[in-house]
């Protein structure tokens, strides 16, 4: 696999895994976007200041990556308009991109905000639907942002409803073949890809923990693979914990994670999370 990340201009050293930093801008996030509201607004608007400061703190706390996505993606997640999407992600990506040396992730499925992110700054796409949007592949074909490919069965409205795998591993990995394939076959370079398993989306809590034992098998691929973990309800099952008590069980996942080859470990707690990189950095060196 190569050690490198293509997104734009900027060459994001995998040697040693890395951390994405989470940053919600949506008021009904399972964990954590309603506090980034202004909160003299009656209707939901970013504050950008407390937006630019946990940009800050992310960073500073080791992270590389820092993923916005203005459109929550928990189950049962309503659908949010383009428009609101706008005016949600890009001020964001705006102020950090002004203000931080920092890789941006934008997250999100729509061609029309991906396009208006990368002018606005974002050298990545992080796509829970793996490019399959009307539209999205030849937009991205065209440019030279990072793409993170994510497996999802279903759509986040109803995705826990109805489950349903022969073998969630296999095909898992047989679907993020394909689009990996489909992205090639579109001109995309190889370096400009990693893969998601999909965590959570379309998931039993017996799904999650399988693909996580056998994470490694997604190595194959030779794509870096990124895991979003934290927080989440494949945690939450196990331990009894609300959302923002769930630090030691993400953190254990990650590190499993991390074991089976994970790249990326996307993260609301970044100092935590390099923790555990770095410990298992040098755990693996010894």
């Amino acid at each position: 696999m190569t050690s490198n990340l293509t997104a734009g201009d900027r060459q994001i050293d995998l040697s040693s895994p890395v951390c994405m930093g989470i940053i919600n801008a949506t008021p009904d996030s399972f964990s954590d976007g309603s506090e980034l509201k202004l909160s003299d607004q009656s209707i939901f608007k970013v504050d950008l200041n407390k937006t630019l400061q946990r940009a800050e703190w992310m960073v500073a706390a080791g992270a590389l990556i820092l993923d916005v996505g203005g459109e929550s993606t928990r189950p049962g997640a309503a659908t949010v308009s383009e428009e609101e999407q706008l005016s949600r992600v890009i001020p964001i990506v705006e102020v950090i991109r002004s203000n931080i040396d920092v890789c941006i992730s934008v997250d999100t499925s729509s061609a029309v905000v991906m396009k208006a992110a990368i002018a606005a700054g974002a050298e990545m796409i992080n796509d829970i639907r793996a490019l399959t949007e009307e539209g999205v592949l030849p937009a991205l074909a065209k440019s030279s942002v990072a793409i993170c490919l994510m497996h999802m069965q279903g759509e986040p409205r109803t995705m826990q409803q109805t489950i349903e795998y022969a073998n969630v591993v296999d095909e898992v990995y047989g679907f993020l073949e394909e689009r990996v394939g489909q992205c090639r076959a579109a001109g995309i370079k190889k370096e400009r890809l990693c893969i998601d398993p999909g965590f959570g989306f379309g998931k039993t809590l017996q799904n999650n923990y399988e693909l996580l034992k056998n994470l490694a098998n997604f190595s194959r691929l030779d794509i870096p693979i990124l895991i979003g973990l934290s927080r989440k309800s494949m945690i939450g099952d196990l331990v009894d914990r609300a959302v923002d008590q769930r630090l030691a069980g993400s953190i254990t996942a990650a590190v499993h994670g991390l074991i089976g080859g994970a790249n990326i470990i996307r993260t609301h707690d970044v100092a935590a999370t390099m923790d555990a990189i770095r410990v298992n950095s040098f755990f693996q060196q010894v």
